[in-house]
Formats: structure tokens, C-alpha cells, sequence
């Protein structure tokens, strides 16, 4: 089937928009897709919060193929920097340089000052890089995992979609990018940066709809253990576990489920998979020890 492409300012309506998404398998709820066309038309961030595994950064993924668009990402993390985000020189290059041009007797400080901070020893971070590149769309992944002066920095860039290098002068984008920011909530992120974005919270999905999204991702799962995957990871999500299962984890489970063979969901294969649905030995211990998936026929 040909994936049709558009451009962001062509999309018309959320339900369209919904069509080009359902296209690539990506099963957006109603407050999802509207809030994605808003940004897309009102040239706005989109902040998206919610649980690890809802499919956040999915989305980025499959707007970028919607749109044809490259997808840059910018993986947050404690301690990143400016050079980490937006720039830095090339200081082996630049020193190769100056040592040829001093090889050739070039002595003239003005000039060798020039020549090595040119833009051809400019290292493009993904900022710069999204504001260079047109179309793109950039995510800025986990957003709460960086430190709060971090947040001054992104505020500056999404404000006006230009980069200062004091060397070179202001960068600016010609086309803005398409941007969504994704957060875990492991900390608020500061109300200055919010105002800048357009917000969405992305919970979990209804049980319908998580078992369309499992037909549709893995279209050799039958119905019936759809059916009974979308159950238990719906009462996983309400049980005292460290870190209950998004859809992420869902997929990779009714994934391994059809690799063991199974058809439907018994004790067994349940107890045998769990490792690709929880990820921390202690929820193992409570799922298992409270005979969640019923009694074994070991």
C-alpha cells in the first residue's frame, strides 16, 4: 500500500489526520489527534505527558512519516549541556587546521581566526540540525530527565527557532520544525515552557483500543488472546507494581506469547513470558506470588 505524505499546513481536519496516522498503524485516541492537528496548524510544541510506554515517542515517529520529514531527536538526560544540544566546534579539526595553514606560513592571527571558526568546523547538534533542516521534526524525548537550567535554553530556541554562535552570527529556521516534547513526569516541567506548547495528557488505552492496536502491530494475534492480553495488562495497570505495563510492553509480550506459540492465554506461557512485559524483579515476585494468571498446570 502507497503511504500518502503532506505537508503539516495541507492537514485539514483531525480526522484526516487520524486517517494518515491509522495508515502507519499508530491508533491515536480523539484528544490525542486533535491535539496534534492544533500543533501542526498553530505552528505550536506539543508536550506530551504520560506514563513510560503509552506511545509518546511514537507518535513523534510516525508524525515525521506522515509529514516525510526526517525525525531529529534530542534525548534528554541529566547534565545535558548546550554543546550536548545545540553546538560545538570541532576542535581536532580546527587545530589540524591551524597547523597546516602555520606549515604554510601562514601567520596572520585575524585570518587564521577566521578560517577556523567557519562554519565547516561546526558541529550541528539536534537543535541546530532541526532548525537547518526543512521539513523535519524534532523531538525533544523525556524532557523531565533534564535539568531545570536546561529548560532555559529549549524556551529560547522554541521561542523564536533561531540559534546565536557568536562566531557566525544567528542561525534561523526558514521553516520551524514540527516539535513534540515527551515527559514521564519524574518532575514538573516549568510552567514558562508549558506556555510556549500546546499540552496533552496520553493515558493508557481503553481495552478496545489497545486490542486494535494489537491486531493491527501483530496481525497473527487472534482475537481471543488480544482479547485476554488487553484484560491483564489492564488489571496489571491497577495493581501495586513498580512499574505497570504501557502498550510498549504489551506489544513485545503478545510478541513473545506468539512466539512460544500460543493461541491463547494460559498460566503457563503467561509465567514463562513475563519477562518481556515487567521489567523489575520485584513485580515479578507480586504477580507471580498472588497466582495473578491463575493456577499453574506444572
Amino acid at each position: 500500500m502507497v503511504r500518502r505524505t503532506i505537508e503539516a499546513s495541507d492537514v485539514e481536519s483531525p480526522a484526516q489526520l487520524a486517517g494518515l496516522l491509522d495508515e502507519r498503524s499508530y491508533l491515536a485516541d480523539e484528544g490525542l489527534v486533535t491535539a496534534a492537528f492544533l500543533a501542526l496548524r498553530m505552528g505550536r510544541p506539543l508536550l506530551i505527558e504520560g506514563e513510560a510506554g503509552v506511545g509518546k515517542t511514537e507518535l513523534a515517529r510516525t508524525l515525521a512519516e506522515v509529514l516525510g520529514a526526517p525525525l531529529i531527536r534530542l534525548q534528554c538526560y541529566e547534565g545535558l549541556d548546550a554543546s550536548q544540544a545545540l553546538y560545538d566546534w570541532d576542535f581536532a579539526r580546527q587545530l589540524l587546521h591551524l597547523k597546516a595553514a602555520e606549515a604554510g606560513g601562514v601567520t596572520d592571527a585575524a585570518r587564521l581566526e577566521g578560517e577556523v571558526y567557519d562554519r565547516r568546523f561546526l558541529i550541528a547538534r539536534p537543535l541546530l540540525k532541526a532548525i537547518e533542516t526543512q521539513p523535519s521534526v524534532l523531538l525533544i524525548d523525556e524532557v523531565d530527565r533534564a535539568d531545570v537550567e536546561f529548560e532555559a535554553i529549549l524556551l529560547e530556541v522554541l521561542s523564536d527557532f533561531a540559534i546565536s554562535v557568536p562566531e557566525l552570527g544567528t542561525i534561523r529556521a526558514a521553516r520551524p520544525p514540527v516539535v513534540v516534547l515527551t515527559s514521564n513526569r519524574t518532575r514538573e516541567v516549568h510552567d514558562a515552557l508549558k506556555r510556549r506548547c500546546l499540552y496533552h495528557w496520553l493515558e493508557h488505552p481503553s481495552f478496545e483500543r489497545e486490542v486494535a492496536i494489537l491486531r493491527r502491530r501483530l496481525p497473527e494475534c487472534s482475537g481471543i488472546l488480544a482479547e485476554q492480553v488487553a484484560t491483564a495488562t489492564g488489571r496489571l495497570r491497577t495493581a501495586d507494581l513498580i512499574k505497570p505495563p504501557g502498550i510498549a510492553e504489551t506489544l513485545d509480550w503478545t510478541e513473545a506469547l506468539l512466539t512460544l506459540g500460543a493461541r491463547e492465554l494460559d498460566p503457563d506461557v503467561a509465567a514463562a513470558s513475563l519477562g518481556a512485559l515487567l521489567k523489575h524483579r520485584e513485580d515479578h515476585e507480586t504477580v507471580l506470588g498472588n497466582g495473578f494468571f491463575g493456577a499453574s498446570r506444572r
